[in-house]
């Protein structure tokens, strides 16, 4: 290990005397951290399947019910940066545990909630799971396997975010209607459950080893074109979280859909999202430039289609939108990774990526701040505005400022 100039301490992978390196690949491991994922993703999103009889059971208005995604992105956003260095001197793998334990312990609380604090205090506790586990997934993916692996294995642990964005929605939406909201908080913390024993059987002892300081957070802070990614990342993320965690209420209001016909929306959304994510990783290796682009226009345009066709829409004109909005959502984390990453600091990936993640969760609580105010103050369909608008300022803020071609 050697002390970089960013505050890292570096494991140099390809060299076979260094103990990081893993000559077998431990691919139940890597499976079981894709559970992980699954659940997280799953759990994270569950309130917008579920809002209407949530809000409806504890007394209180949609909006108020939307910002226990508030309550989540803030402690996510302070634990991601924080969470590998309080943790520096334990096992990488008892952090695991620790983190889907937590997992367990909220949803286990949503369950039982009966008011709307309880509530809120699930999801802090799901929010300080979140930002710990996305802290140290990418290292620990580099010390499960070969270094020429490590593209497979971060596929195969991003595989459950794919899963959960195309599952759960509908999934939710459809078991909190037959049985319950709280029914599909209980099958969340199940799956979290067998998650946790796949990981005490399979995650092998990980040694801590050195992360990164807040000096080199606050280093990586400092580049230009970072900045300006970060801007783009809080447009496209907080246009869409205000609105989307009402997607079903305004199904609901709007077309005036039924709860069958709801999930199958919601299904469309999460199949274009899997599909999403490959487009842009194909487009990144074609265009930076399009890949941070084109998909927040994406997602204006279909803002913009649900608030024009209004109640004159039919199912499948309503379905057509929301899956293009999911294909569109599916592709921003990988454009915005590939332009920040590889193009703005590649020496310094993982502080740029602890920032990313920390600023992704800053822009969900500010839209869903934003967008519970606007849901009571003016109406569910203000929020489709908001997302069309703050979207096409992320297009302009691209095409002025962002990447360059080479």
């Amino acid at each position: 290990m050697t002390e970089s100039a960013t505050g890292f301490t570096e494991v140099v992978l390809h060299d076979p005397e260094k103990p990081n390196q893993r000559s077998c690949p431990a691919w139940g491991a890597v499976i079981s951290l894709a559970l992980g994922t699954f659940g997280l993703v799953t759990a994270e999103f569950l309130p917008a399947s579920v809002l209407t009889p949530l809000a409806h059971d504890l007394g209180i208005t949609k909006g108020a019910a939307g910002q226990a995604l508030t309550a989540t992105a803030i402690a996510a956003a302070i634990s991601a940066p924080t969470m590998a260095m309080i943790t520096k001197r334990l096992d990488r793998k008892i952090v695991v545990w620790a983190m889907t334990l937590l997992q367990i312990l909220s949803n286990v609380l949503a369950e039982v909630a009966w008011s709307l604090p309880i509530f809120l205090m699930a999801r802090v506790v799901l929010g300080i799971a979140l930002g710990g586990f996305w802290s140290i997934s990418a290292a620990l993916a580099m010390r499960l396997v070969p270094s020429h692996l490590l593209p497979r294995a971060m596929s195969i642990i991003l595989t459950g975010v794919s899963v959960a964005t195309v599952c759960a929605p509908p999934i939710g939406a459809y078991v909190g209607e037959i049985c319950g909201w709280r029914a599909a908080f209980m099958i969340a913390a199940v799956v979290n459950a067998a998650t946790l024993l796949v990981q005490f059987i399979t995650i092998p002892t990980l040694p801590p080893v050195e992360v990164a300081t807040f000096r080199s957070l606050l280093d990586v802070a400092k580049n230009p074109t970072i900045r300006v990614a970060y801007l783009v990342v809080l447009l496209v993320a907080s246009g869409h979280f205000a609105s989307f965690i009402y997607i079903r209420a305004f199904l609901e209001k709007v077309p005036a859909l039924d709860i069958e016909t709801i999930s199958l929306v919601l299904l469309a959304s999460g199949v274009g999202g899997f599909f999403g994510n490959f487009a842009g990783a194909f487009l990144a290796k074609h265009s930076l430039k399009a890949v941070a682009a084109l998909p927040p226009l994406l997602i204006a345009i279909a803002a913009v289609s649900l608030l024009t066709v209004g109640a004159s829409a039919s199912a499948s004109a309503s379905a057509i939108a929301v899956a293009v909005w999911g294909f569109a959502f599916g592709a921003v984390p990988v454009g915005l990774q590939t332009w920040m990453v590889l193009r703005a600091a590649p020496e310094q990936a993982e502080s740029v990526g602890v920032l990313m993640a920390a600023t992704f969760q800053v822009a969900i609580a500010a839209g869903a701040i934003f967008g519970g105010l606007l849901v009571d103050n003016a109406g569910i369909a203000s929020v489709f505005a908001y997302s069309a608008v703050a979207t096409f300022l992320a297009v302009l803020t691209v095409l002025v400022l962002g990447p360059r071609e080479t």
